[in-house]
């Protein structure tokens, strides 16, 4: 039997903003943007992520840490309910980000057959 690779090549990647060198936004933490702004709420962002009310806090407040503004406006719960909001800040940087993101893969396939091309390893 051969050493030689039995699977098909293809290209993986991954993109994200940093400040300073750190890590700061990417597809995940645009995802939980989305959430809050589709549900309206934290912890309904959290149950749709998979994930616990207090790590999708975590993540939202050293976000806004880093980047030194809100991004998501809180109420506090009570009679009228509470909720979650988008800042005018957060908007713009889910719609900045998912803009720069738009089309990407399809450019990074199209370099990987142009540079690859029927390549079989081994």
């Amino acid at each position: 039997m051969s050493a030689r690779a039995r699977g098909k090549l293809e290209v993986k990647a991954k993109f994200w903003l940093e400040l300073d060198g750190r890590a700061v936004f990417g597809d995940g933490k645009a995802r939980l943007l989305e959430e809050v702004q589709r549900s309206g709420s934290l912890a309904a962002a959290a149950e749709a992520m998979g994930m616990s009310y207090r790590t999708l806090w975590g993540r939202l407040r050293e976000m806004e840490r880093r980047l030194g503004f809100r991004l998501v406006s809180r109420r506090a719960g009570g009679p009228g309910g509470g909720g979650s909001t988008l800042t005018a800040e957060g908007r713009e940087l889910l719609r900045r980000y998912r803009t720069f993101r738009r089309g990407l893969e399809g450019f990074v396939q199209k370099r990987f057959e142009k540079a690859f091309g029927k390549y079989h390893p081994g």
